[in-house]
């Protein structure tokens, strides 16, 4: 059986938000069994908290962002997969504004911080959505599919247009060391010639040669280059383990995606929740039947905006 997990101590970090630009301030702290993943902006009156969940998930356009009518939280991919990475099930994130810091593009400095701070395992077994049967959500030429598996396994294909990246797979079991030393390093990453763009799009603000990949018209930009020579399709699996990690517990299942980004992440699992027969709760500690009512109710009355 396993066993859920917490940090053994407070973390704290600062820096730029990848699209709004704003230099923030960062804190993980540990948190009890079953609390989940949850975020708390402390820059604002009450300090209001919000579950990193798929029914609080309001927009997954160019990143996935988190909130209620009153507040949001954005960019939240990168650190949700790390904490999936490293099998993290409870923390509390205060943040002094509405953007996760983007750090280098990446999650490994998420992975090295958690590690220093150590991983504490706690008194309560880990809760898993299984998938049973296959579901899949189709947008043109993107896809998501999900297949019955025994582990936690991606399948990612990307192709571009440009002869940087061109056609790129990535699969893999995913497991703590698959994450750490495949998956956690590879940096987000953009188009020189849609930077314009998107900053009159109020977006890519905070942006650089620090924080992401920058690709010119015939080479990558960066002075370093690549760190992996599939760099780019293994940050676009970072994005989906984090995107995935709002359904609120691990997967067991074998995800395959094709060309597709955060929003079609989020859909695809909304489209998931939504088959009732094509997956089930697992709760070694509990009636799997009784957990898995339960767990669906509460889905279906989700108020995701995606």
């Amino acid at each position: 059986m396993e066993l859920q997990r917490t940090l053994k101590r407070t973390v704290a970090v600062d820096g730029i938000g990848l699209h709004s630009g704003n230099r923030i301030s960062m804190k993980v702290r540990p948190a009890g069994p079953d609390s989940g993943i949850r975020f708390k902006r402390v820059d604002l009156p009450g300090k209001p908290e919000v579950s990193a969940t798929l029914n609080n998930v309001v927009n997954c356009l160019h990143a996935t962002t988190i909130g209620t009518r009153d507040f949001h939280i954005s960019t939240i991919e990168h650190l949700m997969a790390a904490f999936s990475g490293l099998g993290i099930d409870n923390a509390v994130i205060e943040l002094d504004g509405s953007e996760v810091p983007a750090m280098d593009g990446s999650a490994s400095i998420f992975v090295f911080l958690f590690k220093d701070a150590g991983i504490k395992v706690q008194g309560a077994p880990r809760k898993f959505i299984e998938v049973t049967r296959k579901v899949t959500i189709q947008e043109d030429d993107k896809k998501v599919t999900f297949l019955p598996h025994h582990s936690f396994h991606v399948d990612f294909f990307i192709d571009f247009p440009h002869p940087v990246i061109q056609s790129q797979r990535f699969k893999a079991e995913i497991t703590q060391k698959t994450f750490e030393k495949r998956i956690a390093k590879a940096r987000t990453f953009g188009f020189l010639k849609e930077v314009e763009m998107l900053h009159k799009n109020g977006l890519a603000l905070g942006a650089s040669l620090e924080n992401a990949v920058v690709i010119g018209d015939h080479c990558v930009l960066n002075q370093e280059g690549l760190r992996f020579s599939d760099e780019f399709v293994r940050h676009k699996v970072l994005d989906i383990i984090g995107d995935l990690y709002l359904l609120g517990a691990p997967l067991k299942a074998k995800v395959i995606a094709e060309k597709s980004g955060h929003d079609l992440h989020c859909k695809a699992i909304k489209r998931l929740m939504e088959t009732p027969s094509a997956w089930r709760y697992l709760d070694h500690s509990q009636d799997s039947a009784t957990m898995t009512k339960w767990y669906r109710n509460g889905f279906s009355t989700a108020e995701a905006v995606i």
